[in-house]
């Protein structure tokens, strides 16, 4: 009676949500989108990308960005239309049938797994920088236990640690940003006198190791964009998910310009990309040719908290994405239960226990292991992207036909960005498999769908309800009434 209740009285919940309290309010989601865009592949990854395609890789962050935005955009007519924290498991559920959304719900849930495997790991490894004595499992045990607690207690606490962790990338890069001008314009700190604009064109042209190297780094600025959909997954959690929800993903284009091309037009005119390592923070590299003596402590420092705020999301997103499978008969019944708090405990409980395996995995594995990590990561990622542009165009055809209501929230250019986008992404797949280190994830990914499949039909022999496209009927009864 209790939930029954609070249903009523959150009337822009969808009957599956179960009970999930709204608490996200608009200042919490822009930041939440935000933070989702900002993560260790630009803090880290970009040194390695320059190192191999010099100054082109603006080209490529900003190529890369077009496409994320029209994902985004068709996630956000997905959004509007039904806004639900099972999110793309849900969409793909009515769009594209029950298989699709029973395999995308456990995909994204393992995006989110292995991310925290190697953030939770990664963070320890930050740690060492300033007290190398302590032992990377008790940093890394620490943070996990911290982050559960956190999610455990209320999605407004994760919320608001989500706000300050966003809070503090967006205040390093805009320092940087800011410092950066400072000097090309005045010439003060030890770069002054070398740093120019011309960089980005001198050191061998804008493509001095050709296009098809600038080609190459695709894969790893798409790593970068990582969790940029993050937005779509607290849409059952939101206040007032019709307005906060567009509004957020409406500033992506300025997010991206200022913190990912902006940022790299800065550090690449303050240091000649010749002088950039891979495995190096270009951002490190900026601040220690300024001369500014605590760069490299403030930078780790903002790593860190980069490394934190992508495993707190990622227990956020597996909690609601097991539940959200949960309450469909794909995964274990207890994992749909919600506390007094209305949070799914016993999910992210689930989850963080397998996060913390990763830790065990990831001190006692090879040097590759983050590498191996990451890669399986992104095929997840582009996974749930061409899910979401799929689920749109199905979307789009049922509206236009007069099956469905239209979105409040168009994207547009009609279905042709949504297109190209899906031949992007196979261009990734692609450029993926060409890379000897990242194409492990084609080895991996291959088997985790076999998985699927084969659960998927003992599922239906066991519990044919639960393989049911129960969303798509309830979605046509909807426009039918």
């Amino acid at each position: 009676m209790a939930d029954q209740a609070y249903d009523a009285v959150v009337t822009a919940a969808e009957p599956d949500e179960g009970g999930y309290a709204r608490g996200l309010g608009g200042r919490q989601i822009q930041m939440i989108a935000i933070g989702g865009a900002i993560g260790t592949g630009l803090f880290l990854g970009a040194g390695t990308a320059i190192s191999k395609a010099g100054p082109s890789l603006i080209l490529s962050y900003a190529v890369a960005g077009v496409v994320i935005f029209v994902i985004m955009r068709a996630l956000g007519e997905l959004l509007t239309y039904r806004p639900v924290s099972g999110s793309f498991a849900e969409y793909a559920r009515e769009f594209l049938g029950p298989f699709a959304g029973f395999a995308t719900g456990w995909t994204y849930w393992l995006f989110w797994v292995v991310t925290g495997m190697a953030e939770t790991t990664a963070a320890a490894v930050y740690v060492r920088f300033w007290q190398p004595g302590i032992p990377q499992w008790a940093s890394a045990l620490a943070f996990l236990v911290v982050l559960y607690a956190a999610n455990l207690i209320s999605v407004k606490l994760f919320g608001e640690i989500e706000f300050w962790f966003s809070m503090v990338k967006v205040t390093a890069i805009l320092g940087m940003i800011l410092i950066g001008i400072g000097v090309l314009t005045l010439g003060f700190s030890d770069a002054g006198d070398t740093a120019s604009v011309t960089h980005l064109w001198q050191d061998g042209g804008f493509f001095p190791h050709g296009l098809g190297s600038t080609v190459m780094t695709l894969q790893i600025v798409m790593f970068a964009y990582l969790g940029v959909e993050l937005v779509g997954v607290t849409a059952g959690e939101s206040r007032d998910p019709a307005r906060t929800l567009p509004r957020a993903i409406n500033t992506l284009p300025w997010r991206i310009a200022l913190f990912y091309i902006g940022a790299l037009v800065i550090i690449l005119s303050l240091v000649p990309w010749t002088e950039f390592q891979p495995g190096t923070s270009p951002f490190v590299a900026a601040f220690e040719k300024m001369g500014i003596p605590a760069g490299a402590s403030v930078i780790n420092a903002v790593v860190l908290t980069a490394a934190l705020s992508s495993c707190n999301s990622g227990m956020y997103s597996t909690g609601r994405m097991l539940r959200d499978l949960a309450l469909r008969g794909q995964a274990p019944g207890r994992m749909a239960a919600l506390n007094t708090r209305r949070t799914p405990a016993v999910a992210i409980t689930a989850s963080c226990l397998l996060m913390g395996l990763g830790v065990v995995l990831n001190y006692l594995a090879p040097g590759k292991a983050f590498e191996y990590i990451t890669s399986v990561a992104t095929v997840c990622g582009l996974w749930t992207w061409a899910v979401i542009l799929l689920s749109q165009l199905r979307y789009r055809r049922a509206w236009r036909a007069g099956r469905l209501p239209a979105p409040t929230f168009k994207a547009p250019g009609g279905r042709w960005p949504a297109v190209l986008a899906l031949a992007f992404l196979a261009l990734v797949l692609v450029l993926i498999g060409c890379d000897r280190d990242a194409r492990i994830s084609l080895y991996v990914f291959p088997a985790w769908v076999a998985l699927l499949a084969g659960g998927y039909l003992v599922l239906g022999r066991v519990r044919p309800e639960a393989v049911r496209d129960r969303a798509g009927e309830q979605s046509h009864a909807e426009s039918a009434g």
